[in-house]
């Protein structure tokens, strides 16, 4: 189990962190969400021995590992970027954290190659132990990278933007294969990334971060269907946004009226959010009025967008697409299905 308490850190005057409190669970596949310059990262580092924290402590199983160096914490990293090393095979490769080992605890050398075989083979690329990093595709690559921190036998695997340089196709591949390694494995796995497709499939549990602080941790449901404030509900999925009047059970746009689930905001201007697909389309005259803009296809949908007839705000809705496309130009309107009101949030 790793524990993380009250962690803070700051470059200069810039605050990256602020009393982050943190536990992932033995075996857990635990996502960092968040945009650039939320702390995910530095989080990361500070977890692996990179970076060290100007406040708070971290544990792993009960040990406090704060002022221990990568090399003392039996952590693997893999970056976005492989860091393989060119000039040697890929055996040398995922065999090069064994291999500098201080010579008490440096295996022999046909164990070290040995291991690399059986890592070779695990990330689906037997046979391939003789060639060198420029002969591999990027996705071959990164799974060469997964096998080299995997090498060391790690209690902690920790991935920095794993797939952040691969196409979506290939992207895509992997994300589906790391879930399978992972599960096959039983290791703690804690990884970084901006992308909330790749957070919501890999991950056990998401920890949204913004600006140095967590705002929300749950599993990939809870954070989709259930966000706690306004920043989630935008950045995690796609997400409407139009400004309302709380009036006790009801918020009010316009001359369109929405009945609110129980919530404690007071009465009121508040911000109202609804996912594309919460919506239903409604009879002329009923419902609120869209002026279509654009359209394209998205899986068994039309993905809409147009602007809300007498506002400004541009809104996107999925309809199905088995009746006809709307055109530009084209009027509708809607009524949305599920929505959350936030109280209206500082600018970020």
């Amino acid at each position: 189990m790793i524990g993380l308490h009250n962690i803070s850190k700051s470059f200069g005057d810039c605050a990256a962190l602020h009393a982050i409190d943190l536990t992932v669970r033995d075996g857990e596949f635990l996502a960092l969400l968040g945009p650039s310059g939320s702390g995910k990262t530095t989080l990361l580092r500070i977890i692996a021995g990179l970076a060290f924290p100007d406040e708070g402590r971290v544990h792993f199983n009960g040990e406090d590992v704060t002022e221990l160096r990568v090399a003392e914490r039996k952590v693997g990293f893999v970056f976005q970027q492989y860091a393989l090393f060119r000039h040697m095979s890929v055996l040398d490769n995922i065999g090069f954290g064994l291999s500098v080992r201080p010579r008490a605890r440096r295996p022999a050398q046909a164990k070290i190659r040995a291991r690399a075989r059986e890592l070779l083979d695990l990330v689906q690329l037997g046979g391939l132990g003789d060639r060198y990093p420029a002969q591999l595709s990027g996705g071959q690559q990164q799974r060469v990278a997964l096998a080299r921190a995997l090498a060391v036998e790690p209690q902690l695997l920790l991935l920095d933007e794993p797939f952040g340089a691969l196409d979506a196709k290939v992207r895509k591949e992997l994300r589906r294969w790391l879930r399978q390694l992972h599960e096959q494995m039983g290791l703690t796995s804690i990884f970084v990334t901006h992308d909330q497709e790749e957070a919501l499939e890999l991950a056990d549990r998401v920890v949204v971060l913004d600006r140095g602080a967590i705002e929300q941790i749950g599993t990939p449901e809870e954070v989709y269907m259930a966000p706690r404030s306004g920043f989630v509900s935008a950045f995690v999925g796609d997400s409407n946004s139009l400004p309302v009047t709380v009036r006790g059970d009801r918020a009010v746009f316009r001359d369109y009226t929405i009945a609110l689930p129980p919530s404690p905001l007071r009465d009121g201007p508040a911000r109202l959010d609804f996912r594309p697909h919460d919506v239903a389309l409604a009879a002329d005259g009923e419902g609120l009025p869209l002026q279509v803009s654009g359209i394209y296809r998205r899986g068994g949908n039309w993905r809409v967008e147009g602007r809300v007839a007498g506002s400004d705000r541009i809104v996107e809705l999925d309809i199905d697409a088995d009746g006809p496309a709307p055109q530009p130009g084209d009027r509708l309107a809607f009524t949305i299905t599920r929505s959350r009101v936030f109280a209206e949030e500082r600018a970020r």
